[in-house]
């Protein structure tokens, strides 16, 4: 399916609703929703929505350690596996 395709204006939202949400599911591709010939909306399956959420979690975590690398406050392997074993045996 191509992108023009996906582009559907408010008033076939209204009226297709149910049609629409089939086809987004069925194809996995979002719908751009436009109002006033101007995107204003993005409709996508539940699926996708949550496996982008979850991307964009793994993106955030990779962003903030490097992050935290580039500030000097990462330790190696070893010394964190000696500071966890010391505290489970202070335990």
């Amino acid at each position: 399916m191509s992108l023009k395709e996906t582009i559907k204006p408010i008033s076939y939202v209204k009226t297709h609703t149910a049609e629409l949400v089939h086809q987004i599911n069925h194809t996995r591709q979002a719908a751009i929703v436009t109002q006033n010939g101007e995107p204003r909306a993005v409709v996508q399956d539940i699926e996708t929505f949550e496996q982008t959420r979850r991307a964009l979690l793994l993106l955030k975590l990779a962003a903030q350690g490097e992050a935290e690398i580039r500030g000097g406050r990462a330790v190696d392997q070893a010394s964190a596996l000696a500071t966890i074993e010391a505290r489970l045996r202070r335990a």
